[in-house]
C-alpha cells in the first residue's frame, strides 16, 4: 500500500484539443501549450512514477532540452527524467537502467505498482495504452487539458473504448492560454 495506506491511483494526465486528438495526423504536438499558470510541477511532484507506451517512450522518455531553453523547461524534464519509469511494449523486451519494459500480464502488473509504497503513478500514454489501461478498469483519474485548437485530423485520444465509462466531475480549471483542464473519476454510481 502507498504511503498513505491508500493504493496508488493512476492519473491519465494529457493534452487534448477540442476536437478530441492528442496529436496531429503527422504527429505534431506544437498546439500544446504550457504556462506556469497551470502548476505542472504540482502535478509532478505529486508522482512518483510514469507509464509510457514504446512509442511514446522512445519520444519522450529520454528527451532532452535543447540548450537554449529556459530555466523553467530544464527543469520541468529533470522533475520528469527523475521518476520511475514503465514501459509496456509487445516487441520490445530489454529493460535498461533508464525504464523497466512490461510486455504481458498488464493487470497484475499494474496492480503490484499500485499496491507498492509510494505517490500516485502518471499515464503518460499513447493512444493504445491508454485504451488498454482504460478497458482494464485500471484508470483511477482522467485529468484532460482540452487547447483551444480543432485540427480535424490526427490521433484521438479514446480509440477501441469497449464499453461506455461514465464519470463524475471533480474539478474543473480555465487558464488564461485558453486551456481548460477537466478532471473526473469514474462514476460508481452509474
Amino acid at each position: 500500500m502507498s504511503s498513505s495506506g491508500k493504493r496508488r491511483r493512476i492519473i491519465l494526465d494529457l493534452a487534448v484539443t477540442l476536437d478530441g486528438f492528442i496529436e496531429g495526423a503527422n504527429g505534431e504536438v506544437d498546439w500544446c501549450v504550457m504556462d506556469s499558470e497551470m502548476e505542472f510541477v504540482n502535478f509532478l511532484n505529486q508522482i512518483d512514477t510514469i507509464l509510457y507506451g514504446r512509442k511514446s517512450y522512445e519520444l519522450w522518455g529520454e528527451f532532452t532540452p535543447k540548450t537554449e531553453d529556459d530555466d523553467t523547461e530544464k527543469e520541468l524534464w529533470r522533475l520528469i527524467h527523475s521518476k520511475e519509469k514503465y514501459v509496456f511494449s509487445k516487441t520490445q523486451k530489454s529493460t535498461d537502467n533508464k525504464a523497466i519494459f512490461i510486455n504481458d500480464h498488464i493487470l497484475e502488473e499494474v496492480n503490484k505498482l499500485k499496491n507498492q509504497p509510494g505517490k500516485d503513478i502518471w499515464l503518460y500514454g499513447g493512444s493504445s495504452l491508454i485504451a488498454t489501461f482504460v478497458n482494464l478498469g485500471l484508470v483511477d483519474e482522467f485529468r484532460l487539458s482540452v487547447h483551444p485548437v480543432v485540427l480535424g485530423e490526427g490521433k484521438p485520444l479514446f480509440g477501441d473504448i469497449e464499453e461506455r465509462l461514465n464519470l463524475k466531475m471533480v474539478d474543473t480549471r480555465t487558464f488564461s492560454s485558453g486551456v481548460v483542464q477537466l478532471i473526473y473519476h469514474l462514476d460508481e454510481n452509474k
